[in-house]
């Protein structure tokens, strides 16, 4: 890809620790009409297309997500990530949202594939208020225990603490849907998405 044509492209990445409120920020984003790459979705497509089933606690999508990274490079999943925004791009797309950047080493590909054109929006919330939303959420709620040892499992075997530490803009996402919705469009505006 040339540089000339992609002057004008964003990407926004979203990254934080579950229960910090990234599938309601993807979900505002989405609604405003930008595409979004989902991660998750490069391992749940590979799942599927190896006959893996899906386990309703999210089990062994955490298992296969450390396997092939182990297996196939700790870059596979950004490396099909990139695939999904070069086509994005290719079809006229100038603002694309990312959905799930995991590891310091995604956050090194993105900005060495995309330089100039990423932009990390992290969403934070105290440790206490993410433990009581992951506890309630409808999907996949996890006990205080499961989501202490998922924020271990995060931070050491996936890297997760970088791109949050390394992020270019922060919500602090403590109030309301409507005032992270806020936060975000000031954002926005302010990165010219």
């Amino acid at each position: 890809m040339s540089q000339e044509r992609d002057r004008d492209v964003k990407i926004l990445a979203i990254v934080g620790m579950s229960g910090s409120g990234k599938s309601v920020a993807v979900d505002h984003l989405t609604a405003l009409g930008y595409p979004k790459v989902y991660f998750g979705g490069m391992i749940y497509k590979e799942m599927e297309r190896r006959g893996i089933e899906r386990t309703p606690d999210g089990e062994s999508e955490k298992k296969f997500r450390e396997e092939i990274r182990r297996t196939e490079g700790k870059d596979w999943v950004v490396r099909q990530v990139i695939e999904e925004v070069r086509r994005l791009i290719e079809a006229g797309q100038r603002r694309i949202v990312l959905d799930g950047v995991y590891s310091w080493t995604e956050y090194l590909a993105l900005k060495r594939e995309f330089p100039g054109e990423m932009i990390f929006l992290a969403l934070v919330v105290p440790k206490k208020l993410r433990y009581k939303r992951v506890s309630e959420r409808p999907e996949r709620p996890f006990n205080r225990q499961e989501i202490m040892e998922r924020d271990r499992s995060e931070i050491e075997n996936l890297e997760k603490g970088g791109p949050i530490a390394a992020a270019d803009y922060y919500i602090l996402n403590n109030g309301t849907i409507e005032e992270a919705n806020e936060k975000i469009d000031e954002i926005l505006k302010e990165i010219e998405f």
